[in-house]
Order: structure tokens, then C-alpha cells, then sequence
């Protein structure tokens, strides 16, 4: 299977890494329809500003997957779905859950229910490592027990498990992605790397403000994470599958950070700033992925380094950079 001349629907494609898959299924000869949340400005999220090569190659569609005739009529003549529409934020969540069972869980269950209906070739669900939790054992393979530490996670748990059942229940060819941490060029001003990297980047600041720096994390550049949903895409035999998209390896919050000031030449320290804190049970200390059955099954593999995906995020918003965010807690 490959995706040329294949007609494909990414839900989410305004955010982040749906707009990087967005447009790199428009390369491998995709017919990209592209899922943006309703909104009167018409605003296309960051595929803002794509290349216009690739802009003209995209059918732009609005509206929302919490409403399931919508969601029927824009699959109708679709062969692929990417998945990736969701409520994402971490301390939102917290505000909000209801809103996350509705659209992580009710927008999954609308997503499927067209597939089915319209025999679609393939859906690729998006889901999170936050669903393992506080990690029992590291590595985390796909095996591990699954845990509602956010109301975000729970939701994820929900939404993952929907498509499993309609995999069971109907056949439905689904393959389930778990990413671990992506970052890299467009990522949102609430996650830690773009965080740290917007203080960094103010010549005369002293202090970096951060959430808590010993969680470990396991961080894929966003092309590798892409591809690793296009791989899920035309790999054949994996329906019904779960797979860990992550690099097998892990650096805390705080060691990233040095990291970024050491990139950027700054000489500022960090800086705890209470309100970024999770509540303590809720904090997920280590995320550490076992990625060997995808590899194993797809070929697919991370190529991007930790320091150079930092450099080329950090290029990124040196010339994205928006002083309003730098001092902005986003929740």
C-alpha cells in the first residue's frame, strides 16, 4: 500500500503534528483533505503559511468531530484517516474534563463510525504515552498497564480503547499510535520545550520560569513522529495493532533545559514557578518508550538526534518568536 493517489483525511490538521503529517502526505502524492476546527476567520492553525505549493494541494474543510453527520459527510469518499483531533492540554484538562470526554472520546467513537460505514482502507488513531502513566517498569512497551493519572489521559484511555473494540467488533482497520513526546518547529507555547526555548531567546533575561524539572521524558523530533504515522498508514498485516512511537531513550525536564540555554548561548537559571506544577498523583515521572515492535513490524525508525532537533526548533522560533508568550503561563 502507498499513499499516492490515495484520499486522505487528517483530523487536526491545524495543529501541530498534524500539520507537519499534512503536509508531508502531500509529498508522498496524498490527496489531502485537512480537518480544521470551525472558527469565523477561517484560520488554518500552522498550516498558516506552508509553502504554496503544497497549500494548493489541500482541500481545507471546517467544522468538528464531536457532530457525527459531519464527520459522515467529509468521509464519505476518503481512503485513509489520520486521527489526530483531540483536546490535548494537560492542565486544561483539569478545568475542563468533561469537554475531553466529549471530544477525545465522542469525536473517536464519530471518526469510526463513519469508517465503518464507508469501508475506509485504514484509520490511524492517535493515542499518548500519557496513558501508561507513571511508568511501572522502563522501557514501556505496548503490554504496560494502562493509567488515568489526568482527566487528559483518561480520556485518551477511552478514545484508545473505542477503537480497539470497533477493530474487534466490526473489523474496522484501525492502527492505534502511541507518540511519546514530540517537539519541534510550531509546537505550542504551553509545552515545556518551546517554553524554555522563548525565555532562552530574550537577550537580557536572568531567570527561566519552569514546571518541575525531574520528570524524564522520551523526545521525538515531529518529522519523525509524522512518519511514523505514515508508516502506520501502508504497512500491511498491522491492523489492530498498538504501537509506541518513541526514541528508546529519555533525558529529564531540567537536563533538556541546560541543554537548550547551552544551544542558545544563554546565561539565565531555572527557575521553579508553582502554578506550571501538576497536582503530585497526577505528575508523570518517567516516559521512557520501548519502540522495538514497530520497528520490528514497519521498519520505521527516529532519525532525528535530541540536539539537533533542538537546534532546528530553536531556528524555528527565532524567527517565530512572539514576546506576548514569554512570560505567559498557557494552560
Amino acid at each position: 500500500m502507498t499513499l499516492s493517489g490515495k484520499r486522505v483525511l487528517v483530523t487536526g490538521a491545524g495543529g501541530f503534528i498534524g500539520s507537519h503529517l499534512a503536509e508531508e502526505a502531500v509529498r508522498q502524492g496524498a490527496n489531502v483533505r485537512a480537518l480544521l476546527h470551525y472558527n469565523a476567520m477561517r484560520d488554518r492553525g500552522n498550516l498558516s503559511g506552508i509553502a504554496p505549493e503544497i497549500d494548493r494541494e489541500i482541500d481545507y474543510v471546517f467544522g468538528d468531530i464531536i457532530d457525527p453527520e459531519y464527520v459522515q459527510a467529509i468521509t464519505a469518499d476518503i481512503d485513509v484517516i489520520f486521527h489526530l483531533a483531540a483536546l490535548i492540554a494537560i492542565p486544561y484538562s483539569y478545568l475542563a474534563p468533561r469537554n475531553y470526554v466529549k471530544v477525545n472520546v465522542e469525536g473517536t467513537l464519530n471518526v469510526l463510525e463513519a469508517a465503518r460505514r464507508h469501508g475506509v482502507q485504514r484509520v490511524v488513531h492517535t493515542s499518548t504515552s500519557e496513558v501508561y502513566g507513571s511508568a511501572q517498569y522502563v522501557p514501556i512497551d505496548e503490554a504496560h498497564p494502562l493509567q488515568g493519572q489526568s482527566p487528559y489521559s483518561a480520556s485518551k484511555i477511552g478514545a484508545d480503547k473505542i477503537a480497539e473494540s470497533y477493530y474487534r467488533s466490526f473489523e474496522v482497520p484501525v492502527v492505534t499510535v502511541r507518540p511519546f513526546n514530540t517537539y519541534g518547529p510550531r509546537q505550542s507555547a504551553r509545552a515545556f520545550i518551546p517554553t524554555v526555548i522563548m525565555q532562552a531567546l530574550e537577550p537580557e533575561r536572568s531567570v527561566i520560569k519552569l514546571g518541575s524539572t525531574t520528570p524524564v521524558r522520551d523526545l521525538t523530533f515531529v518529522t519523525d513522529t509524522a512518519n511514523g504515522f505514515l508508516t502506520a498508514a501502508v504497512t500491511p498485516g498491522i491492523e489492530g495493532g498498538t504501537f509506541n512511537l518513541g526514541v528508546g531513550s529519555g533525558q529529564t525536564v531540567g537536563e533538556v533545559a541546560d541543554m537548550i540555554l547551552e544551544i542558545v548561548g544563554s546565561k539565565a537559571v531555572i527557575e521553579t514557578d508553582e502554578q506550571r506544577i501538576r497536582p503530585s498523583k497526577s505528575e508523570v515521572e518517567r516516559l521512557i518508550s520501548d519502540n522495538r515492535l514497530f520497528q520490528a513490524q514497519s521498519g520505521w525508525a527516529p532519525k532525528v538526534g535530541l540536539r539537533e532537533g533542538l537546534e532546528r526548533t530553536i531556528d524555528h522560533f527565532r524567527s517565530h518568536h512572539d514576546r506576548r508568550d514569554v512570560d505567559r503561563y498557557v494552560v
